[in-house]
């Protein structure tokens, strides 16, 4: 059995796929990305675009998407995955929503990133933001299980994770100042004990559609 990863990145959900499947294929329009990728015996990465893959007519029996469909041209890829998909083969995309810690956090981190530096995401953001429900799918849908990704950080790692996000680098560039001093003073008496470890979660939205 063979799988397709697209929009892979550094590989990070095509390396999952390795104990499920004989062959994986990965691929991502980034040279860099792919340059940076974890190499595995059974995963072949190829730079390409999620529209024009390249793979063979029906080589793979599943393709997934993870957090990536929102920059595909939808109708483009569709037509790709039905070309490339076996019958009866899956097409699994998903994101994943602001992460959740405790609501008086939640409430800050909500406010950041809607009011401070919401105008900052980029447009694609906003199927994100739906949690890809908007998304017409061209196949039969299958209603998956829900899923979430946990972790246990302390403060900090949460303070690096949102030095990460895109929008702020767009604020820092237009605006010349770091939008993330008008939080962490809040989220630190919110959380004051640095050493203190708090559970995380990330909903992740997943959407399952099976090819005739």
């Amino acid at each position: 059995a063979a799988a397709w990863d697209c929009g892979t990145g550094n590989g990070q959900a095509a390396l999952l796929l390795t104990p499920y499947f004989e062959r994986v294929f990965a691929s991502d329009p980034s040279a860099a990305q792919i340059e940076h990728a974890e190499p595995h015996e059974r995963i072949a990465y190829r730079v390409a675009a999620a529209e024009a893959s390249g793979f063979p007519v029906q080589s793979v029996d599943l393709i997934t998407v993870a957090q990536a469909f929102h920059w595909f041209n939808f109708e483009a890829f569709f037509r790709e995955a039905q070309r490339v998909l076996r019958p009866g083969g899956i097409l699994a995309i998903w994101c994943y929503s602001l992460l959740r810690i405790r609501p008086d956090i939640d409430s800050l981190i909500d406010d950041y990133y809607t009011r401070i530096i919401g105008p900052y995401w980029p447009a694609e953001r906003r199927w994100v933001d739906d949690q890809y429900r908007s998304v017409s799918l061209p196949f039969p849908e299958i209603n998956p299980p829900t899923f979430a990704m946990t972790a246990n950080w302390r403060r900090e790692a949460l303070f690096g994770y949102l030095c990460t996000w895109s929008a702020r680098q767009a604020y820092i560039r237009e605006r010349g100042s770091d939008p993330l001093n008008l939080l962490l003073p809040a989220l630190r008496e919110c959380w004051p004990d640095a050493s203190q470890t708090l559970p995380i979660t990330w909903p992740l939205h997943l959407r399952v559609c099976r090819v005739h």
